[in-house]
């Protein structure tokens, strides 16, 4: 009955989102038996509307309605359209999750993202492979430096889950440090890597450091200021950015801030209502019960309006202004959904006054639709994040490899490339793993009935398992590198590591474990991917999944999960 397909760009033109004050176009053809006399575009969002479509004609059985409409207001649009006849008013809508328009009522709606005309992103990430290093456990060189609390650990020494008393208190440290990223810049780059995003590496008791001591400071076990401006400096030799994790809607109870057990100099929030933190946290009982990250009293949490902070981290002089300076070229945002929009704003606006820098933040849903503290989020309207962290990827990934069905795989990207601005789609880390997942490998290794962290912790794959595991993280990866964003390896994951979650996850890198094949693969991914255009196509064609980069074209067959890479002009 009807022809409308939100992405094609024959009956929608612009596909996806849109820059305010940019014509859309609209073309809706309607049977002829159905005898419409007139059609209608419904809108609602920032504006509520209607736009009387225009009757241009009929063509092959259809009646054929056209309009064009400019939004001047940011944010998330709802459309759907209404077919008068006579006295009868037709509804329609989406009945599936592709773009496709159906008769009916209470059909869902189209989503129209309109983002700001100025909206820009860092031109030098554009097309890049981010490595995610965990700093304490991607490579040491030995250099006589130890944590002040805690153990520290021999390289190969399996990981602490839980103290004697029960409790997991992060306090088991390898050592990596930059003298020892240094030493694998070489590696790095032969995987394609473009930039290198870290986890925290500011001061901190704990070995993942997102309970911030000190943000003024690298933490010592990591190395001195000197030598992360050396990093800096060596990266740049060899076109590598370097992102850094900006923790800022927590610190430590064990921090400068707050200074709970009196290891810092000076007064914190804990010690003295006096102490020029004390207004930085919200305390319900001073000075033992306050609010804090989940409940977690490790992390006691910054109030969300809070100037004195937002001046800290974003004003003259701050936390991004100290080490942007010093050549950091990106940021992501830890939280993001737990920052206040205004504060995401001033950080946005200070990093982008400072040169290229890029900002990311970590949002596990689609965040053009998110909702957080009741409020509709703006993330990718243009006024805050260049990208996210696309986990809405990896989830349609890890369901492809279960459910084997190639066409709502393709309905899941297509969904966030339509709802997304272009170049937020592809400033978005596609990724496989980080330090919040199961390690990549081990997700596509099959159900495990493991019940206790300890049983978790002892498990690997036997030989057969881990080669069906690592068959499908070839294929896994080769998606993930075809797909639209920033291909983005968690350390280790190039040569098979295996771990369930956190902490089993942040294992040291494994040195002379190497799956040798594995890492060939990521090598010859990271080849292929400098030549990929940001324009891509994807397609399900029955049992194959289609997508194409460029002259490059990846098929991955759901019955096995073989896949080929084919290039226009070469025979395979």
């Amino acid at each position: 009955m009807l022809k409308f397909d939100s992405r094609d760009t024959r009956y929608k033109k612009p596909f996806g989102a849109v820059k305010t004050g940019a014509e859309v176009y609209f073309k809706f053809p309607v049977r002829e038996e159905v005898n419409p006399s007139r059609a209608a575009l419904i809108y609602r969002g920032a504006k509520e509307g209607r736009l009387e479509l225009t009757r241009f004609g009929a063509a092959d059985g259809f009646v054929v309605f056209t309009g064009k409409i400019a939004f001047d207001t940011p944010g998330v649009y709802y459309y759907r359209f209404e077919i008068y006849r006579g006295g009868e008013t037709l509804y329609a809508g989406r009945a599936g999750e592709d773009g496709k328009a159906s008769l009916g009522e209470w059909l869902k709606e189209w989503q129209l993202t309109v983002y700001d005309a100025g909206f820009s992103v860092a031109e030098w990430l554009k097309g890049r492979i981010i490595y995610h290093i965990f700093p304490d456990r991607f490579c040491r060189v030995e250099d006589g430096i130890r944590p002040l609390y805690g153990k520290f650990k021999s390289w190969g020494k399996e990981l602490t889950i839980f103290d004697p008393d029960g409790v997991y208190r992060a306090n088991d440290f390898y050592g990596g440090n930059i003298k020892g990223v240094l030493t694998r810049l070489r590696y790095l780059k032969s995987l394609g890597v473009g930039a290198i995003y870290f986890s925290p590496v500011f001061d901190s008791h704990s070995n993942h450091r997102y309970d911030t001591g000190d943000y003024m400071h690298i933490d010592p076990l990591f190395g001195t200021e000197e030598e992360f401006k050396m990093l800096i400096s060596e990266c740049e030799k060899l076109d590598i950015g370097i992102i850094l994790d900006g923790v800022f809607n927590h610190t430590g109870a064990d921090s400068i801030y707050f200074n709970k057990f009196g290891r810092y100099p000076g007064v914190g929030a804990y010690q003295s209502k006096e102490s020029p933190y004390y207004p930085w946290y919200t305390f319900t009982k001073y000075p033992d019960e306050y609010t804090s990250w989940w409940g977690v009293t490790v992390v006691p949490t910054v109030k969300r309006d809070c100037k004195e902070f937002w001046d800290f981290i974003a004003g003259e002089g701050g936390v991004l202004e100290k080490w942007t300076a010093l050549g950091v070229k990106g940021w992501r945002l830890d939280v993001a959904d737990e920052l206040s929009t205004p504060f995401i704003e001033l950080i946005r606006e200070k990093v982008k006054s400072m040169g290229d820098v890029a900002l990311i933040g970590e949002v596990w849903e689609d965040a053009s639709t998110k909702i957080s503290y009741g409020e509709k989020r703006s993330y990718l309207f243009g006024r805050q994040l260049d990208g996210t962290m696309n986990y809405p990827f990896r989830t349609a990934i890890l369901r492809l490899f279960k459910d084997r069905n190639a066409k709502e795989f393709v309905d899941s990207v297509m969904t966030i490339a339509e709802n997304y601005p272009h170049d937020a789609l592809f400033q978005s880390m596609s990724l496989l793993g980080t330090h919040d997942t199961v390690r990549i490998i081990t997700a596509l290794g099959g159900e495990h009935s493991l019940k206790t962290k300890t049983e978790r912790l002892k498990f690997r794959m036997s030989d057969g398992e881990y080669r069906e595991a690592a068959r499908r993280l070839k294929a896994a990866s080769a998606i993930q590198y075809f797909l639209p964003g920033l291909p983005t390896i968690y350390y280790g994951d190039e040569i098979g590591m295996q771990g369930y979650e956190d902490p089993i996850n942040r294992r040291p890198f494994a040195y002379g474990f190497e799956d040798v094949d594995m890492l060939k693969h990521y090598r010859y991914l990271g080849s292929v991917h400098k030549y990929f255009p940001e324009e891509f196509s994807i397609a399900a064609h029955g049992n194959l999944l289609s997508i194409t980069r460029g002259r490059f074209t990846l098929d991955v067959r759901m019955d096995d999960f073989s896949y080929k890479v084919t290039e226009v002009g070469v025979r395979s």
